[in-house]
């Protein structure tokens, strides 16, 4: 099978499935502060609508552009997260105007304690990069066969890393160990569920790319640091 490259220039495709990429990754972040009941299980609201949508673009990124692209949208998704963060903190402390009674509301939606920002970017970057690399390693493995294994393989090895790093960092000492368990294989399970559920759309949005792109890369000799020096 051959192995098609594009090592320059961006697409306009790859422009979009990177902006949604990056939307759907703080959006989610934002609407995470609503509590869900779903099926009796209660999750944060970004855990069902649109963070999962990240690891979706994160599959067909990697995909059909390879890890180094995918490298790349993971830190421009975690510096834009970081920009809209800095912002909403910045105007939280800002002067409220005398004849706008919205403060507190404000404070109790987009505030953040520093140990959540911690939890939320260290689960991001490395749940992100697990994914990415496995797709990319069981791409090789598979010869490019059997996508729906790697997708789903992916995920549940980013989800569930992204769930313990969260839940760890965010919950320890403040919830009780069996507590801590709960909350992270559910939430690794409600994500992984959506991943597999959509994965016949995953199927037509990579085999739509590649026709139309040209491109499908397979990442032989890659360096699958998060840095990338080499």
């Amino acid at each position: 099978m051959a192995v098609k490259r594009e090592e320059h220039g961006y697409s306009g495709l790859f422009v979009a499935i990177t902006a949604l990429f990056v939307m759907s990754l703080i959006t989610a972040n934002i609407v995470a502060v609503k509590l869900v009941a779903i099926g009796g299980l209660v999750v944060p609201a970004g855990t069902v609508t649109l963070f999962p949508l990240s690891y979706i673009f994160g599959d067909v990124l990697t995909e059909v552009y390879g890890f180094r692209r995918a490298r790349l949208v993971i830190w421009l998704g975690f510096v834009c997260n970081l920009i809209a963060v800095v912002a909403v903190a910045v105007t939280q402390v800002l002067p409220p105007a005398p004849s706008w009674d919205g403060q507190e509301a404000y404070e109790r939606i987009l505030g953040y304690t520093p140990r959540l920002l911690a939890a939320s970017f260290a689960a991001y970057l490395v749940g992100e990069f697990l994914n990415a690399v496995v797709l990319a390693k069981l791409k090789l493995l598979t010869r490019g066969r059997w996508l729906w294994v790697r997708t789903i393989s992916s995920t549940l090895i980013g989800q569930g890393a992204d769930s313990v790093v969260f839940v760890t960092i965010a919950f320890v000492g403040t919830l009780p160990a069996g507590e801590l368990l709960t909350v992270m294989v559910t939430a690794w399970l409600v994500k992984s569920a959506y991943e597999a559920a959509v994965t016949p759309l995953t199927y037509v949005v990579v085999n739509f790319l590649k026709r139309r792109e040209g491109v499908d890369v397979y990442d032989h000799g890659t360096d699958f640091s998060p840095i990338g020096l080499r």
